[in-house]
């Protein structure tokens, strides 16, 4: 039976998962939240860290802040996204005004950006809002 290591999103604790129950039933052993989401999960810069560092599940971050206007825009799209990509990639969303050092440790010069991060490096990078079906064609690239 193989297994893939998957950050919790929610209180950094990292699991082991059986691969047959990566779908909705993955659950975090220390908080019991769940570890793959149809949904794209705001999380803070310390767990995007961790979780880019140890998952073996695929993660797409996606750099906005409140103020801005194609980031607004490009929201329900990265939703739809994390639907359409769910088991299958984990997509989280970093607000950069709320954590400034997060620009710096990424070198993000603009946002909306995506970086998609595969074994514990980022694989590849996007600027720019995009609609759900790009954003899917794009992550199934840098896969």
């Amino acid at each position: 039976m193989t297994s893939r290591k998957l950050t919790c999103l929610h209180c950094g604790q990292v699991n082991r998962v059986p691969e047959e129950r990566l779908g909705a039933a993955a659950k975090c052993g220390t908080c019991g939240a769940r570890l793959v989401s149809e949904k794209a999960v705001e999380v803070d810069l310390a767990i995007l860290q961790k979780a880019a560092r140890h998952d073996e599940l695929p993660l797409v971050v996606d750099f906005w802040a409140p103020w801005c206007g194609p980031c607004r825009m490009m929201a329900p799209e990265y939703s739809k996204a994390a639907e359409a990509l769910a088991g299958q990639v984990r997509l989280v969303k970093l607000n950069t005004e709320a954590h400034p050092q997060a620009g710096a440790a990424y070198n993000i010069r603009g946002i909306p950006t995506m970086a998609a991060f595969i074994g514990g490096r980022e694989k590849q990078r996007q600027s720019g809002a995009m609609p759900a079906a790009s954003i899917v064609e794009w992550v199934k690239a840098a896969l």
